[in-house]
């Protein structure tokens, strides 16, 4: 079965059903194996009571109210089932319930107990709908009697994996091994298993990349199928495509990349008109053009949901013969949706239309010769060697715009935080949520600007229309933890304020931001700001973007070739394109152009036709949760590989004495970010932790509002933001931990009401 029962249920909108020939095309099921499969579902689900069956046709049934969560289990066996609604309470699952899910798993929920103001509601797992360990990493052991079984190395994954006979066995025990899950617990048969890949003896000896696929069960290579498909789909560019798209070949157009490899989704050009206004133009590869909905392109890139950056690896969205056919080239012809912009010299938006376009791509300039333009353009005596006059011209006005740009984004409330290491692919508002930049990525930033504006565009004219779409939603911070933060700071000697006691303004963060920018503990700042934001998520209705500070919507939208979303939002633009009605009626003699902004607030009809519409909205059920998993996943795996190679470097270094930062304390301890050691800077944003265990010249009482440990005796203390000197005890690879000792530094801490009245006594 290539479906998961989530994936089936995806296809069922509210209170419609649906034939089974239609969700044999939908789910791809062609072979008469995948046939049977299919119809044993749906059969199980409508005896389980979740589908319906009236006439042939299956309908979900809500009578039994049943909640769709993710489980999340501890590694003492504590399992709760997360909501996916914002706000929405955990819901508590006792191990005799879980009904043989695992952690992670996608789940349905029945909540056989109401919670109270103190305890959770408790619930039971009725239905697996997806499962989220489809492989997993872990040790062989041998059983006497028994053969070998499989212990997972996620320690919340409380189960063991019997294994079918393999000769390769007896030799990898104890071994690290990569075992796909055969069958799942069934009844009282425990999960079967079989060893696809034996890593090496232990964490350190496997190769981190094949630790990181392995762990989250990343595909390395493209079905046979979906390059198959390839031939009916990269076919050269005709006349007729051309003659039905604006022509912006003659504009000078650049795109930026790290190297020619690498896909190429979006190009950008910089022209004034006589009134001597900017007309920027963001263009982006028409990737919907050749990638058909429920084809073996789409399934698969679907499924990806986004390109993954693995260090110098790239686990992409699409098959490379695809990303060069339709990303952009230099003197190469292609097509494109542009966003064409015209700004005053302030950066106001004059006007702006969304156009199918032919483009021709000038140039392809490499980032670090941009990167030192940009900056260049910061400092006039400084000089770029090799660059063109032209080039040199056109990159500055590019610097320019952008900075016009980016004082609009702060006049309405948006902030930047200074963070190293940001996860910023795309080149648009990072995962976090947030404008984030890394101390040295000032040439990125420019082109930043450009891309959040172009996001922020279409959003804007996909709402005005009134079509389908999927938005970014960044939520307003909780005004208790924004207000946490402020005591923090204040015990820094950073005094912050909210403009109003009772609401959280984006431009509150702004004004923290600028005063950080002023302040030698800068970075623990940022890092306050980074803890309190809360992450993005996608929506089918547009709302607040917090760090962006938009009322009214803002989406994905400037890389198909690396991310569903944008691909899906490019099809909304497509049927815009093609079959959108710019009247009410035929009989209407007015008309409005659909793809300027001259037609916001003058529609009033159904732009698509209704069979479209319907496709789209059922299209987009269960879209926003399964690509937001699949870009946490993404975020998770960058990490947990960065994390390896950290953990990998420290090993190295064991016993040697570094220079540090405390991001953060708890009762149990300190966290210490490590800059510099005896032997050169460490890897940024490397962190460790000192056990409270460790501290033997004291008793450490944790007092958390002040986010501090003091000694009862000695009165020092191990602050937020304090520097301290510490020494490497032990590194465990796989799990990323660095044991960390003081060995000096630290403060003294001030005298307390308390101190004093103990101090009488």
């Amino acid at each position: 079965m290539n479906f998961s029962i989530a994936t089936l249920l995806s296809n069922f909108p509210d209170d419609k059903s649906v034939a089974p020939k239609v969700l044999e095309k939908k789910l791809d099921c062609e072979a008469t194996p995948d046939l049977q499969k299919l119809h044993i579902v749906l059969d199980a689900l409508e005896r389980s009571g979740i589908l319906m069956k009236d006439r042939g046709r299956y309908r979900r049934d809500d009578r039994e109210e049943l909640v769709e969560a993710k489980l999340r289990c501890s590694s003492k066996g504590f399992c709760f089932a997360i909501q996916d609604a914002e706000g929405a309470e955990d819901i508590y699952v006792r191990e005799s319930y879980l009904s043989t899910a695992w952690n992670g798993d996608r789940v349905l929920v029945k909540v056989i107990k109401e919670g109270s103001r103190r305890r959770s509601p408790e619930g039971e797992v009725r239905l697996i709908l997806e499962r989220a360990n489809p492989s997993v990493l872990a040790r062989i052991k041998e059983v006497p009697g028994r053969g070998y079984r499989a212990v997972p190395l996620d320690d919340r994954l409380l189960f063991e994996i019997d294994l079918e006979d393999d000769e390769r066995l007896k030799d990898a025990v104890d071994y690290l091994v990569h075992v796909e899950v055969q069958r799942y617990p069934l009844g009282a048969k425990p999960p079967l298993g079989r060893v696809v890949q034996v890593l090496g003896s232990d964490a350190e000896a496997a190769n981190d990349i094949d630790i990181v696929c392995c762990k989250h069960d990343l595909p390395r290579t493209f079905p046979q199928k979906v390059l198959d498909s390839l031939e009916t789909v990269l076919q050269p560019i005709d006349d007729k495509a051309i003659a039905d798209r604006v022509d912006l070949r003659h504009l000078n157009t650049l795109a930026f990349a790290n190297s020619e490899n690498e896909p190429v989704d979006r190009a950008y050009s910089l022209t004034r008109n006589k009134q001597g206004n900017w007309q920027l133009g963001i263009h982006i590869a028409d990737v919907a053009r050749v990638v058909f909905p429920d084809s073996p392109l789409d399934r698969e890139s679907f499924k990806r949901g986004t390109s993954i950056y693995l260090g110098d690896i790239v686990l992409p969205l699409f098959p490379a013969d695809l990303c060069r056919a339709v990303g952009f080239a230099p003197e190469s012809d292609r097509l494109a949706v542009s966003v064409l912009v015209t700004l005053d010299e302030n950066g106001e938006i004059v006007e702006y239309e969304i156009q199918p376009t032919t483009i021709r791509l000038d140039r392809l300039v490499n980032n670090e010769l941009a990167r030192q333009v940009f900056d260049r353009s910061e400092d006039e005596n400084d000089t770029v060697p090799d660059v063109p006059a032209d080039l040199l011209s056109a990159l500055e006005d590019f610097a320019t715009v952008s900075q016009v740009l980016r004082e609009q984004r702060y006049q309405r409330g948006s902030f930047d935080l200074t963070l190293p290491e940001t996860h910023n692919h795309f080149d648009d508002e990072t995962p976090l949520g947030v404008p984030v930049f890394a101390p040295e990525s000032r040439g990125r930033d420019i082109l930043y600007e450009f891309v959040v504006l172009a996001n922020q565009l279409i959003a804007e004219h996909l709402n005005a229309l009134g079509v389908p779409a999927l938005y970014n939603i960044n939520p307003v911070p909780d005004l208790a933890d924004v207000q946490d933060a402020i005591k923090l700071a204040a015990n820094m000697g950073v005094e912050l304020w909210l403009e109003d006691e009772e609401e959280v303004y984006p431009s509150d963060f702004k004004q923290f931001s600028e005063q950080f920018a002023e302040c030698e503990d800068a970075k623990i700042l940022n890092y306050l700001l980074e803890a309190i934001v809360r992450p993005s998520y996608y929506s089918t209705k547009p709302g607040m973007h917090f760090g962006l500070a938009l009322e009214e919507g803002y989406t994905h939208a400037n890389t198909p070739l690396q991310r569903y979303l944008d691909l899906f939002v490019q099809r909304v633009l497509q049927a815009v394109f093609e079959k959108g009605r710019d009247r009410r009626t035929t009989r209407s003699k007015e008309r409005v152009d659909l793809r300027h902004s001259s037609c916001h607030g003058k529609i009033n009809w159904n732009v698509l036709p209704p069979d479209v519409q319907h496709a789209f909205e059922e299209r987009l059920s269960g879209l926003a949760i399964a690509l937001g998993e699949r870009e946490r996943l993404a975020l998770e795996a960058e990490t947990d590989l960065n994390g390896l190679q950290k953990a990998g470097a420290m090993k190295e270094r064991t016993g040697e004495i570094f220079r540090g930062l405390i991001t953060g304390v708890q009762s149990y301890g300190f966290f210490v970010e490590i800059e510099s050691g005896e032997n050169g800077a460490a890897p940024a944003r490397l962190e460790g932790l000192v056990h409270v265990s460790s501290l033997k010249d004291d008793w450490y009482e944790y007092r958390s509002r002040q986010q501090t440990l003091v000694g009862r005796k000695n009165r020092k203390q191990y602050r937020l933001g304090d520097r301290v000197d510490v020494q490497v005890k032990s590194v465990d690879y796989y799990r990323q931990q660095i044991d960390l000792a003081p060995v000096g530094g630290g403060s003294e801490a001030p005298l307390t009401d308390d101190d004093y009245f103990s101090e009488e006594e």
